[in-house]
């Protein structure tokens, strides 16, 4: 097959690490091809946060992330920083807002960042190849694409195609498969930043409960995170879940303190003594959601006025209040996760070009990668990044 005109590089992925690459590649006057199966760029980009992109987060630091090697990310976070994006934005006149937690996000369409980056890629030549579905990879002098549109070569391939999370946008395990024909090890890889499912027991209380929302401080495995949670029909999602969901493993439970900052038993006991009179779910209703008042009175204390309720009641439900442990039997997967945890092991990359230490000219980043950022623009931080650093080396 006639190989195209030579490239100095090949970026195999067309969303954030991708055309991040590309860009800083380009700009060093690389001759860069970008190559995408789908028939638009940076297609996840545009679902994020709700169609405004939280595109990066303030405080961005190496411990935010999730790998078998926790330092790996520092090189490449301290290299391109947040700052360096948001400088980009405001380049282009994006207008953006900070939201809770450091999380930057645009005014208006996620369609903006997308139009940034592609502006940036035309500015320096990336020639960008949208509807191309790779046939094969392989690689003698330098590495071979041969695609349903044609063949292309060139001494470096970067591989920017993301992991397994939303299938319906596209994404695949092809740069974990291409990972592994070039000898690079994988680590675990398993749904991330997703809700949590529960088995029948849990769900009895659960699933009447769906749509309910509150502020909880969830953990597990040592790591807490105080954000909103959100009952659904199959479990547990918001914020604070999804964050936890990363350090979930199976057959361990979750806890999650329902009223954190205050101390249950002590409110509790004032509500019996001021409200003597009252129902247990009507003080219950002081702090909490009312369908979930009602359902926590009704399932862990006896149907008394609160002036008649015994203290060890009291205690119990303070207990289950502040620690509450219910038992997932899974996550809602692929379809729902934001993220792939785990991915191309960082033992076999330089964590300072994201090159392969054995395979000159193979470069992984993104999310391709054992690098999982907390929920709130890290993870594309991550690809940024990543991606630019890489964009520096080829």
């Amino acid at each position: 097959m006639r190989l195209e005109h030579p490239y100095d590089v090949i970026v195999i992925g067309a969303g954030a690490a991708g055309l991040m690459c590309a860009i800083s590649a380009g700009g060093r006057g690389r001759r860069v091809l970008l190559l995408d199966h789908a028939d638009e760029a940076g297609k996840k980009i545009l679902i994020s946060g709700g169609g405004r992109c939280n595109f990066t987060n303030r405080n961005c630091t190496p411990d935010r992330f999730l790998s078998g090697n926790p330092h790996f990310s520092r090189s490449a976070l301290a290299r391109y920083t947040q700052d360096d994006f948001v400088a980009l934005v405001d380049k282009h006149g994006i207008a953006h807002h900070e939201k809770t937690l450091g999380q930057l996000f645009c005014d208006g369409s996620a369609r903006a960042i997308v139009a940034m980056l592609l502006a940036e890629a035309a500015a320096v030549g990336v020639d960008l190849r949208l509807a191309h579905r790779i046939t094969g990879v392989g690689r003698t002098d330098a590495f071979q694409v041969a695609t349903d549109h044609g063949a292309f070569e060139a001494p470096a391939l970067v591989l920017a195609c993301g992991g397994l999370s939303i299938p319906k946008m596209g994404a695949t395990g092809f740069a974990h498969d291409l990972a592994l024909r070039f000898g690079l090890p994988l680590t675990d890889i398993r749904p991330g930043l997703v809700p949590l499912v529960f088995g029948l027991e849990d769900l009895d209380l659960m699933r009447p409960l769906s749509g309910v929302a509150l502020d909880v401080a969830a953990s597990c495995e040592g790591e807490a995170f105080k954000e909103a949670m959100l009952f659904t029909h199959r479990g547990l999602s918001g914020p604070a879940i999804l964050q936890i969901s990363s350090n979930w493993r199976e057959g361990r439970p979750i806890s999650i303190d329902l009223l954190p900052g205050v101390d249950a038993m002590a409110w509790l006991g004032a509500g019996k003594r001021a409200r003597p009179k009252a129902e247990a779910k009507t003080v219950l209703a002081e702090r909490l959601p009312q369908r979930l008042a009602q359902a926590l009175a009704t399932e862990h204390l006896p149907p008394r006025i609160m002036g008649d309720m015994p203290d060890r009641a009291l205690l119990g439900l303070a207990g289950l209040l502040k620690a509450w442990r219910p038992m997932p039997s899974g996550t809602e997967g692929y379809a729902k996760a934001e993220v792939t945890l785990g991915g191309v092991d960082t033992r076999a990359l330089s964590s300072r070009t994201m090159e392969a230490r054995d395979v000159p000219g193979l470069f992984v980043i993104g999310e391709a990668v054992d690098v999982t950022g907390w929920l709130g623009g890290y993870n594309f931080q991550w690809a940024w990044s990543s991606g630019w650093v890489a964009g520096e080396a080829v």
